[in-house]
Order: structure tokens, then C-alpha cells, then sequence
């Protein structure tokens, strides 16, 4: 029988592997040699979700148990509590009918939203390092990235400045992510402005990441909803904020004419997030002292090892906000030289190189210094980490 040759398509071969999916490839090598690394590698909490979400979702899962397909854009209490949650939190009025819907979670609405306003050959403004699936999505939908680099110089904010204006004509869509994955910068007031000055002078849709606004350690992050709605949707997840990793649940939320948009991608693409998830949603969205806690565990967590990191020779990088270190790697090393050596025997921890998720674009790898270390181990297993790398990095 003559054997098929099958191929991926040319948008699959394009991307390469997903660079967390390598992360784990290391992994499994170290466990194979008998060695269980600290995993700080994807940010993946280890931590249990709250027993009280857990608990509304069980008692969900009965009181719907005849409930059928869910609603696209979330059910009526699911959106009326994001939409108190938004007022409260960021003072924010928002019509949880036409600026509100639900996702699965937020990586599945990112990548699928490019479908909804990108055609062949408009242009993505993407942040690099950034989020993987704003790259993938725009390459799917057939548009064409263009790398905005942040540079510690920059305190790492892109720069608008210095991007030519036939590239500007072009750009459909712009991605921010504030507090930043993986270099864990807040943007201040300033930037908010700017980037909506220069979207709305040039008709650009900005779509906004904020997943990490609950995980910051002093000062409260914005909303760029705060600052305006015109042409902006916000993408926002229950994941790191409440530990809700695997109940992939989230929302979109902004300008009616751009969220109506998104809503008519999903349901033609996805489904709705099954009701006994979003009763756990409402419960998780209706509390903040468990926030607060997490808040509290990731400080210790992230001193821990920013002393360890000073003690071994290496620059303090303290992250204001998100549950990662943008850590600076010695001088004359690079990330995945830095990692490797973090993956010996003795010291056995799992970092993601920062030239995993940035791109080289202009001449420039922006994360080619930096390593990633997601704060996601328990407090006990990070401080057992920080010992080893204090006795056996030298």
C-alpha cells in the first residue's frame, strides 16, 4: 500500500515549538536521571485552589446537572459579578450585557481574537518578550508580527517613537501586557496615556493582557479601562489571580463595537465555559482575602530568592507585580547557558531561558540576559531551591 506523506501546514511549520512544552522536555530528563528539580519554570501555581471555589464548583456541578450547553458569553450572574468586581476594584462601569463575555480562560481568546479584525498582511505591534499567542494568532489569522522590544533601559515599556510610518499604516492591532509577563513591569500612568494616544490617532485596536492586575506586592496595578474603552478589549483570567489554572475561565471586557466582535469569533470557533466553572468563578470573584494571602505567600517567595540571587553575585531585579522574576544573568553568560548551569545535580532548579520567549527581531533578542523564574513552588520547596543555589552555584 503507498504510503501517505502528510504534512503540517505552512502556518504550523512556521512556528516552531511552544517554548513551555521544551521546558518540560528538561524536566522529564532531570526525572529520568532520578533528580526532582524545583520547577520555576512555567508559571503554573502549585498551590491548591482556595477549598471555597472548589466547593461552589462541586455543589454546581449538581445544581446544573441538566443545564446543557452553556451560554457563549457567559451566563447573566457571571458577567453582572465581573462587572461588580471592575466597579469595585477599578471603579469601572461596565454593561455586562454588550462589554462583557466570557473566555476559556485567556490563552484560547487571545490567539483566536487576531481572527475577528486581522487580515492578510495587516500588522500586529507585539511585545518582545511577550505571551506566545500573540504571535501565534496573529501568524494564523495571517497577519504579519513586528516586535516591539523591552529593554530594561526602557523599563521595559515599548517605544512608539521610532517605528516607521509605513509600518504604522499597516498596523491593525496592538498588544500590551501590564503587569508584564515575563519582566514583571508595571507601566505607569504615562504609558497608559500614550499608548492610547497613539492606537486612536492611527485607528489601532489595542488589546490589553491583564492577567497579573491582582498579583503585584505594593502598588495597585491600572486598567487601561481606567483611562478609555474606545477600541480597547481586555483579556483577564481567574488563572494566577484566585489559583484557578486548570478551570480555564476568564473574560473579555471593553468597547462594545470590539468585544461584539470577539463574541461572534468564539462562537463560531469555541464553546461557553460550563456553568459549575463560572459558579466557581462568581465565588472566587466575590472574595479578596484569599488574594490577599497568595499576594502574601508570593512576597516570601520572591524575597527568598532575590536574596539568594544577591548572594551567588547576581543584580537585584525585584519585581514589582506578577508571580515571575525577570532575573539578569552573569555577565558573560547568556539565558540558556545561565539555565543549564542551574540544572546541574546539585542545584537542580528549572528557569525558563529569557531567548525561549523573546524573539531576535532587528538585530536585537531582548531576552537573551534574562531568565524567568515563575514563583510557583511552595513556600517550603522555593526556600529548599534558595539553599541549594547559595552552596553549589560557585
Amino acid at each position: 500500500m503507498l504510503k501517505l506523506k502528510i504534512e503540517g501546514s505552512s502556518r504550523l511549520k512556521s512556528i516552531g515549538s511552544y517554548a513551555f512544552a521544551d521546558v518540560d522536555r528538561l524536566v522529564d530528563k532531570l526525572k529520568e536521571e532520578g533528580i526532582i528539580p524545583t520547577d520555576f519554570g512555567v508559571g503554573d501555581p502549585k498551590d491548591p485552589t482556595p477549598e471555597f471555589i472548589r466547593k461552589a464548583a462541586k455543589e454546581a456541578i449538581d445544581k446544573y446537572k441538566s443545564s446543557g450547553y452553556p451560554s457563549y458569553i457567559g451566563s447573566v450572574e457571571y458577567r453582572e459579578t465581573i462587572q461588580e468586581w471592575y466597579k469595585k476594584r477599578f471603579n469601572i462601569d461596565l454593561d455586562p450585557e454588550k462589554e462583557i463575555g466570557s473566555t476559556i480562560g485567556s490563552k484560547e481568546a487571545i490567539f483566536n481574537f487576531h481572527e475577528s479584525i486581522i487580515n492578510p498582511g495587516d500588522i500586529v505591534l507585539i511585545p518582545n518578550p511577550g505571551y506566545p499567542p500573540y504571535e501565534r494568532g496573529t501568524i494564523f489569522a495571517e497577519g504579519v508580527p513586528y516586535f516591539l522590544p523591552l529593554l530594561e533601559e526602557n523599563n521595559f515599556l515599548p517605544d512608539f517613537k521610532n517605528i516607521d510610518q509605513k509600518i504604522i499604516k499597516k498596523v491593525k492591532l496592538i498588544w500590551i501586557n501590564y503587569p508584564n509577563n515575563p519582566t514583571a513591569a508595571m507601566a505607569p500612568e504615562k504609558f497608559f496615556k500614550e499608548v492610547i494616544d497613539f492606537a486612536h490617532d492611527n485607528n489601532i485596536v489595542i488589546g490589553s493582557d491583564e492577567a497579573y492586575t491582582e498579583n503585584y506586592y505594593n502598588e495597585k496595578p491600572r486598567s487601561i479601562l481606567e483611562f478609555t474603552r474606545e477600541n480597547v478589549i481586555v483579556f483577564h483570567s481567574l488563572s494566577k489571580r484566585s489559583n484557578m489554572t486548570g478551570y480555564r475561565v476568564g473574560w473579555v471586557a471593553g468597547d462594545e463595537n470590539v468585544v461584539s466582535l470577539f463574541k461572534k469569533v468564539k462562537t463560531n470557533i469555541d464553546s461557553g465555559t460550563p456553568r459549575f466553572i463560572q459558579e466557581a468563578a462568581i465565588a472566587a470573584l466575590k472574595d479578596e482575602e484569599h488574594v490577599k494571602k497568595m499576594r502574601e505567600l508570593y512576597a516570601i517567595k520572591r524575597d527568598t530568592m532575590i536574596d539568594a540571587f544577591t548572594k551567588i553575585g547576581l543584580p537585584k531585579c525585584i519585581p514589582k507585580a506578577t508571580i515571575y522574576i525577570w532575573q539578569k544573568v552573569p555577565e558573560g553568560m547568556n539565558s540558556v547557558d545561565f539555565a543549564k548551569k542551574l540544572l546541574s545535580e546539585k542545584i537542580a532548579i528549572v528557569c525558563t531561558p529569557g531567548a525561549w520567549i523573546s524573539r531576535e527581531f532587528n538585530g536585537i533578542n531582548p531576552g537573551e540576559k534574562f531568565v524567568r523564574f515563575a514563583l510557583v513552588p511552595t513556600v517550603e520547596a522555593t526556600k529548599q531551591a534558595a539553599i541549594r543555589l547559595i552552596e553549589n552555584y560557585n
